[in-house]
């Protein structure tokens, strides 16, 4: 994944809701390919992001008490009443309400520029949370008028330097915005979209998905398996991403895995051998090693990303 401005402001509902509303919308009639159509399959959608450059993204919500103190001071009336919730209520339902009042009423574009003017006047002035700032007047630029234009003030900011990784689960809202990384997901297409996006939007069912628990970004630590590869196991038992980087002078390193895997040339050239089978992979080349075959084997020079189901 690549993206050169910020994707749409988005959230994966968890296992049982999404069967429940594909059936719903199966005994509704609606075609799958239908622009009405939520749920495009009975499954929940975990991903986790693995960076290659540095990467920036928002995912999960803040600490009300911060939410509220970024707020604090911009002085416009979308400015105003987010803080006038946060105030009432500085707890989780607070965060929720100031979320759920952000997208359901939708504030007049000229609202959210005023406030995004708000925050380049405070960047200029020398903010205390310039990247927060930052931010805001980019998607700004990028998505004029937008609500999810006031996301930064309400979720968490991430920065992935290349090597590190995040899980965002189920009910996380979360929103990528720049930089080139490995996205691996479970085998689902189902995205409830509510903002930053030309897309259909269903700000009531996604609203629906979302977990309102402020907590921070889940970073995922790799654990070294032998000299060659980090793998970072993910929470869930749907996929895991391994990292092997060889030299010439290892010969040939087993990857590990434990069932069908598809492995993605990162940096170099590494040879891939399974069995009889060999193919020579550069960045961007991938092959896919079924279940039944022989283990793989990497040798080279170079790294490749490994996905693979538990």
């Amino acid at each position: 994944i690549a993206p050169d401005r910020a994707l749409s402001l988005q959230v994966h509902p968890d296992r049982e809701r999404a069967r429940t509303k594909f059936a719903e919308e199966n005994e509704a009639g609606i075609p799958l390919d239908s622009p009405r159509r939520n749920y495009k399959d009975p499954n929940h959608k975990p991903e986790m992001l693995y960076a290659l450059t540095t990467f920036q993204a928002m995912a999960g919500f803040r600490a009300p008490r911060r939410a509220a103190e970024l707020l604090k001071g911009l002085g416009t009336d979308l400015s105003e009443r987010l803080y006038a919730v946060l105030r009432a209520q500085p707890d989780a339902e607070g965060v929720a309400a100031a979320f759920a009042s952000l997208l359901t009423e939708r504030p007049s574009p000229q609202d959210v520029a005023d406030l995004a003017q708000a925050c380049a006047a405070r960047l200029a002035e020398g903010s205390i949370s310039p990247r927060v700032d930052e931010n805001v007047v980019r998607l700004q630029e990028q998505y004029p008028g937008d609500p999810g234009v006031v996301a930064p003030l309400l979720l968490n900011p991430v920065t992935l330097q290349p090597g590190e990784a995040m899980f965002v689960p189920a009910g996380s809202v979360h929103a990528y915005m720049s930089g080139l990384g490995i996205e691996v997901m479970a085998s689902s297409d189902n995205v409830l979209r509510a903002g930053l996006t030309a897309k259909p939007i269903d700000v009531p069912e996604m609203l629906a998905c979302v977990d309102y628990v402020a907590a921070p970004p889940i970073r995922i630590a790799p654990e070294h398996i032998g000299e060659a590869t980090q793998v970072f196991y993910s929470p869930v038992d749907d996929f895991e991403l391994a990292i092997t980087t060889v030299t010439e002078a290892d010969g040939e390193v087993e990857i590990p895995g434990r069932s069908a895997r598809i492995i993605l040339g990162v940096a170099g050239e590494v040879t891939i051998r399974s069995g009889d089978d060999v193919a020579r992979l550069a960045p961007g080349q991938a092959v896919l090693v079924r279940a039944d075959d022989a283990r793989p084997t990497a040798s080279g020079n170079g790294t490749v990303a490994q996905a693979d189901v538990p």
